[in-house]
């Protein structure tokens, strides 16, 4: 697992607001795919787990992924939370959203319903996780 990815000191009270921009990402999602706009929905929710992510690390961490690359977002939490099994879905699901980020957003692909859905899907399982660690 990599672990030579930049990385720089945050405060701890700063995971609240990326939570705060989570939240925000993620009912934009959802106002997206009420209206049918799906790549807009992937994008945002997508992002939300990526804040989500971030607020994680900062919160656990005191520090936040630099680099440009999201799978070292996903390095940085393997490398430091605990091995349960719990974690290890989570992350898988984490991961499964980060591989569709540069497809939803740059391949041309049209995204639809169903396919918004599954992201959706691992969204909510991630971010039950995820709160799991940041409400504590």
């Amino acid at each position: 697992m990599k672990s030579n990815f930049p990385t720089k000191k945050i405060d701890i009270n700063k995971y609240k607001d990326f939570i705060r921009v989570a939240k925000s990402f993620s009912e934009g999602a959802e106002l997206a795919d009420e209206f049918g706009y799906y790549n807009a929905a992937g994008v945002l929710i997508i992002h939300a787990a990526i804040a989500l992510a971030d607020a994680i690390t900062i919160k656990t961490l005191a520090k936040k992924v630099t680099g440009d690359s999201h799978y070292d977002v996903l390095a940085l939490l393997k490398n430091s939370l605990s091995n349960q099994t719990n974690t290890k879905r989570a992350l898988n699901h984490f991961e499964q959203l980060i591989h569709h980020k540069n497809l939803v957003s740059y391949s041309g692909d049209i995204y639809y319903k169903k396919d918004v859905d599954k992201l959706f899907k691992h969204y909510t399982r991630f971010e039950n996780w995820a709160n799991t660690i940041l409400e504590q």
